[in-house]
């Protein structure tokens, strides 16, 4: 098979580097990739917006599977135009990753079926959605209606930051027209969980769960970012709270997609607070989550390419989908002053390539300049263990982090420790 990967991250990588394993194929494209994918795939210089070139690529070289990465050409509908020329390609057409695009189509699809999620009132206007705040009370959550790269959702501790972030969005555009529309949201008390889904429109077969770190710094604390780093299992909830996840949320998430109309194929991922009412959902996006993808795939022991062919063409059963009892851990490698600004082009040195069969580092932000490798984004790389717990797995990752250099490098050195205390807790 010839097959096309569209996007340039970690996530990306990670899919390059499961899809590689597969017998089933034979040459892997990447548009428009990474520095870190060039040994495995072939880079076509094709911007991730540009629906029309990427199509006529696929046709051009007689594409088998497209798998299309990043949520915004989701959005723009990449799927619908992919099908109207009898391609294979792998995610949710456009009218499906609303679930991700409009905060307020997911709330109000959730509200209508009976989905747990966070109580919630939607906003047009910046002054009516102050005076609620206020009369709410703190904490509340502010989110902005559409697409901000993650950037988008604000926890306000405070009346002032909660009216500040709905000023940003609403006022002053800081996420431009993502932000016309605000969503705010009672918060929720509990701790996250990443949960994604392959769908093949009815079918539902859930990933292993993981746990991604938002805040930029130690202990949850800063502003939120793409996510700092993730592991899987999550052994502070049990297989039940797992089951009751899938049960509650998303099979009838499925069943409300099919009483709408919505033929929903892909990967379906939910971010879950569990409360002590239970799991409730946070978001809804409609690809591989970033960085859970990172710790997902590695445990992952069957075939990634028979499972997306099975979603794409509607015959997905649990049987194909097997998992690795070991454990997988991922560590962010950002920018300094990630969230905020921060610098690229600098020079990255250390145990990049060098690797065992346990090690892996996703490129999220590189890019060659000569035969230097640099930093090109706020998150740069992912460096991923495998063990056979969360200890083990977590302590090859720390290693390796610190095996690895570029000027003003930042990363929390807390990921998992939230299971680890808890396994700790539980064997006293």
């Amino acid at each position: 098979m010839r097959v096309l990967i569209i996007g340039s991250g970690g996530r990306e990588h990670a899919l390059l580097w499961k899809i590689a394993q597969s017998p089933k194929v034979k040459e892997i494209f990447v548009a428009p990739g990474n520095a870190g994918m060039m040994n495995v795939a072939k880079l076509v210089p094709i911007p991730v917006d540009d629906l029309g070139g990427l199509r006529q690529f696929a046709l051009e070289q007689q594409i088998d599977l497209t798998i299309v990465g990043p949520e915004v050409p989701l959005l723009q509908g990449i799927v619908d135009q992919f099908q109207e020329v009898g391609l294979s390609v792998f995610g949710p057409n456009g009218q499906a990753a609303q679930i991700e695009g409009s905060k307020r189509f997911a709330k109000d699809l959730m509200k209508k079926y009976d989905i747990p999620t966070a109580a919630y009132q939607v906003f047009t206007d910046a002054d009516e959605a102050k005076q609620y705040v206020r009369q709410a009370g703190v904490p509340i959550v502010i989110k902005a209606d559409g697409l901000a790269a993650g950037k988008g959702v604000v926890v306000a501790a405070t009346l002032q930051e909660a009216e500040q972030a709905i000023s940003e969005a609403m006022e002053q555009k800081v996420f431009g027209s993502a932000g016309d529309v605000v969503v705010v949201e009672e918060f929720l008390v509990g701790q996250e969980l990443s949960l994604m889904a392959f769908i093949d429109g009815t079918t539902v077969v859930p990933m292993v769960p993981a746990q991604d770190h938002k805040p930029v710094f130690d202990g949850d604390l800063g502003p939120n970012t793409g996510g700092m780093g993730t592991y899987s299992p999550v052994p502070q909830f049990s297989n039940e709270v797992l089951s009751l996840s899938v049960q509650t949320i998303l099979e009838p998430m499925v069943q409300a997609f099919q009483k709408e109309g919505i033929n929903y194929r892909g990967v379906l991922y939910a971010g879950l607070m569990i409360t002590k009412e239970g799991p409730k959902v946070i978001e809804f996006n409609a690809r591989f989550g970033d960085p859970e993808t990172q710790v997902v795939l590695p445990r992952l022991t069957s075939d990634l390419v028979e499972i997306l062919i099975a979603v794409v063409e509607g015959r997905l059963h649990a049987d194909l989908v097997t998992w690795s009892d070991e454990a997988a851990v991922c560590v962010i490698l950002s920018a300094g002053g990630y969230p905020g600004p921060y610098q690229n082009g600098v020079p990255i040195t250390g145990r990049i390539d060098q690797l065992d069969d346990r090690e892996s580092v996703y490129h999220a932000g590189t890019r060659y300049e000569g035969s230097q490798l640099v930093s090109a984004g706020g998150r740069v790389l992912g460096v991923t263990a495998l063990g056979e717990n969360l200890q083990i797995a977590r302590e090859k990752a720390y290693r390796l982090v610190e095996q690895i250099h570029f000027p003003n490098a930042h990363y929390r050195k807390d990921i998992a420790e939230k299971a680890i205390q808890y396994l700790a807790q539980i064997h006293i």
